[in-house]
């Protein structure tokens, strides 16, 4: 099939590069503007960098909506499909209506379930046992239209890097899978129920901070959903402090919340929701992630500190 890519961040580009192996046409990838990232340094988008490597034409307008040459290359181009995996931009109608077959989108979650910009991190902050992924044909709605194909897994306790990274080749294996029924006629379109829709709007830095008055599985969820970025943080001896790693031993604690409780060789127990929280890994500014063992032997936390 002819077909242009639509994508920018990792998550975009197992799916591409299965595209090219599947020897499907990409006449362009189309990704979002070249940002200044680490210290002011010019850095290409994942897709931009995958799709160079395979020699294809980039495409980077600023807005797509705004820029008629972009969008009179695709028209020129006349596609069979356009593929979008976590482009950044809204579509509208007019690049809706140019391809063959439509625009399709691999989103990271079982429609109508997690509609939005982070159906990942809130699957994980939402204690979903299962998420997945859908390919649905775009239209004017927000992640609305019809479903194709579905494929889930579990979420266990992955973070939403292991997740992430799960459901970026399980998406790129089902959109090959579905491109060639979608082409034959033989793809089944199902409407997406709206009474059932919930929604993951993106996520803010400010979302990583943690309520000890929280339940522990709640802020051990938080924990998973934040990493790697923001991170999930407090406050210590006036110093941020992330925590990247806890577990819920389901212990009751009447300490008020955000006190330490215990110190062990190993983990951290703080006080919240009424229970405990036991830290095993975390990090303080300009260091590096370490394993509570090793944090211990170089800073004294003692039962009764407080972390805010």
């Amino acid at each position: 099939m002819k077909l242009i890519f639509m994508g920018t961040p990792d998550f975009a580009v197992p799916t591409l590069r299965k595209l090219i192996e599947a020897g499907h046409e990409i006449g362009f990838a189309v990704t979002q503007p070249d940002r200044a990232r680490n210290r002011k340094q010019v850095t290409f988008s994942p897709v931009k960098q995958a799709a160079l490597e395979y020699g294809i034409e980039v495409l980077q307008p600023e807005r797509l909506k705004d820029s008629e040459e972009d969008r009179r290359k695709i028209r020129d181009y006349r596609p069979d499909a356009v593929i979008v995996v976590a482009y950044g931009q809204i579509l509208k109608q007019d690049v809706l209506d140019i391809p063959r077959y439509g625009c399709f989108n691999v989103h990271g979650s079982l429609l109508p379930q997690l509609r939005g910009a982070a159906p990942m991190q809130r699957a994980i902050l939402n204690g979903l046992e299962k998420t997945g992924v859908t390919i649905m044909r775009m239209e004017q709605g927000l992640d609305s239209g019809d479903m194709i194909a579905k494929a889930e897994t579990e979420v266990d306790h992955k973070n939403f890097e292991q997740l992430h990274d799960e459901l970026a080749v399980l998406g790129a294996d089902l959109l090959a899978e579905t491109l060639p029924k979608i082409e034959s006629g033989e793809a089944v379109y199902t409407k997406q129920k709206e009474e059932e829709a919930t929604f993951a709007p993106l996520l803010k830095k400010q979302d990583g901070k943690i309520d000890f008055c929280r339940d522990p599985r709640q802020i051990e969820r938080q924990i998973r959903a934040f990493d790697p970025w923001p991170g999930a943080f407090c406050t210590y001896r006036e110093k941020t402090l992330k925590i990247w790693r806890a577990e819920c031993p389901d212990t009751r604690c009447e300490l008020p919340p955000g006190t330490v409780a215990a110190v062990h060789s190993d983990s951290i127990d703080v006080s919240c929701g009424g229970k405990l929280l036991r830290v095993t890994e975390l990090q303080l500014p300009g260091k590096r992630r370490t394993a509570a063992a090793d944090f211990l032997r170089g800073h004294r936390i003692l039962p009764g500190d407080v972390l805010k």
